[in-house]
C-alpha cells in the first residue's frame, strides 16, 4: 500500500503554514534562538551564585572563565552573566510590551482609516505621515528628555514610536478587503461598523500583522538599546542591554568582554527577529506552494 505526501495545496490552511515555516531554516534557527534567550532571562538569574547588584571590589575586570563568573565581572566586581540575563528580562519585556501597545494603536488608526476612508481616512494617514515624518530615534531621544527616565516611560516612548509602520500595514489590508464579500455580507446582516472591522476585516489581514509584530520587537529592543546607550533610558543600577553597553564604552580597551556580551547579545535577539519575521511572512503568504 502507497501512500502519497499531500501538497500543501491539499492540506489545511494551518498546517500548510507550518510546513513552510519549517522549510524556513533561519527562521527556525531564530525561533530557537528567541527561546533560549527567553529562558534564560527568565530563569537564568534563579541558576546562578551571584546576583547581578553584588558588588565585590577585589573581583573588579576579573576574565571570562574566571572560576564561578562565567563571562567575568565588570567594574564593580558584578557578575556579567548574571547582568546580561537581567538585562535581557528588561530588554526583551520592553520589546514585546513596546510591540503589543505600537500593534494595538497601529491597528486601531489603520482599522478606522482603511474602513472609513474619505475624510477620517485622509486626516489619520496625514498624522501617521506627519509623525513618519521625523527620524525615529531623534523623535524618541526629544520625548525622552522631556520624561524621567525608566522602564515604563521608556516602553510607552518606543510604542509611541513605533505605530505608524502598522497603522500604514492595517489601513492597506482593510480598504483592499472592506468590499469582498464577507464584508459586504456582514452590513447586510446589520453588523455594526466596529464589529465588522474587528471581527471580520482585521482577523483577515492577520498575516502582515503578525509579521510587523515580530519586526516590531526587534526594532524595540534596537531602540531600547539607543536611548539606554545614551543615557536616557533605563537607569543603573538596573541593567539592560543598553545601559551595559554604555558602562562598557569607557573599558573597550581593557575589558572588551563587558561590551562584547551585551552586544552580542542584542545582535542575536534582533537578527533572530527579523528571521523569525521573515519565515513567517513566507508561511502565512498562501502564494508561497512551496511541496
Amino acid at each position: 500500500m502507497t501512500s502519497a505526501v499531500l501538497s500543501t495545496d491539499q492540506l489545511a490552511p494551518g498546517q500548510a503554514a507550518w510546513r513552510r515555516f519549517r522549510r524556513h531554516r533561519l527562521a527556525l534557527a531564530g525561533a530557537v534562538i528567541i527561546l533560549v534567550l527567553v529562558l534564560g532571562s527568565a530563569l537564568g538569574p534563579y541558576l546562578l551564585p551571584f546576583d547581578d547588584t553584588y558588588i565585590d571590589i577585589m573581583k573588579r575586570f576579573a576574565p571570562p572563565l574566571s572560576g564561578a563568573h562565567i563571562l567575568g565581572t565588570d567594574e564593580l566586581g558584578r557578575d556579567v552573566l548574571a547582568r546580561l540575563m537581567m538585562g535581557g528580562r528588561v530588554s526583551l519585556s520592553i520589546g514585546i510590551v513596546a510591540m503589543v501597545i505600537a500593534m494595538a494603536v497601529g491597528i486601531a488608526v489603520g482599522a478606522f482609516a482603511g474602513f472609513y476612508g474619505g475624510v477620517v481616512g485622509a486626516v489619520l494617514m496625514r498624522l501617521v505621515d506627519a509623525v513618519l515624518c521625523f527620524p525615529t530615534i531623534f523623535l524618541l531621544l526629544a520625548l525622552a528628555a522631556l520624561t524621567e527616565p525608566g522602564l515604563v516611560t521608556t516602553t510607552v516612548l518606543i510604542a509611541a514610536t513605533a505605530w505608524m509602520s502598522v497603522a500604514r500595514v492595517v489601513e492597506a489590508q482593510v480598504r483592499s478587503l472592506r468590499e469582498r464579500e464577507f464584508a459586504v455580507a456582514a452590513v447586510a446582516f446589520g453588523s455594526s461598523n466596529l464589529r465588522i472591522m474587528f471581527h471580520e476585516l482585521v482577523p483577515n489581514a492577520i498575516a502582515p500583522i503578525v509579521v510587523a509584530a515580530t519586526l516590531n520587537v526587534a526594532k524595540a529592543i534596537l531602540l531600547e538599546s539607543y536611548v539606554s546607550y545614551l543615557g536616557y533610558g533605563i537607569q543603573p543600577p538596573a541593567a539592560s542591554w543598553g545601559n551595559m553597553l554604555n558602562n562598557a564604552q569607557i573599558y573597550l580597551t581593557s575589558a572588551p568582554w563587558l561590551a562584547i556580551a551585551p552586544g552580542l547579545a542584542i545582535t542575536l535577539a534582533v537578527t533572530s527577529f527579523n528571521f523569525l519575521g521573515d519565515g513567517l511572512r513566507d508561511a502565512l503568504d498562501p502564494r508561497m506552494n512551496i511541496p
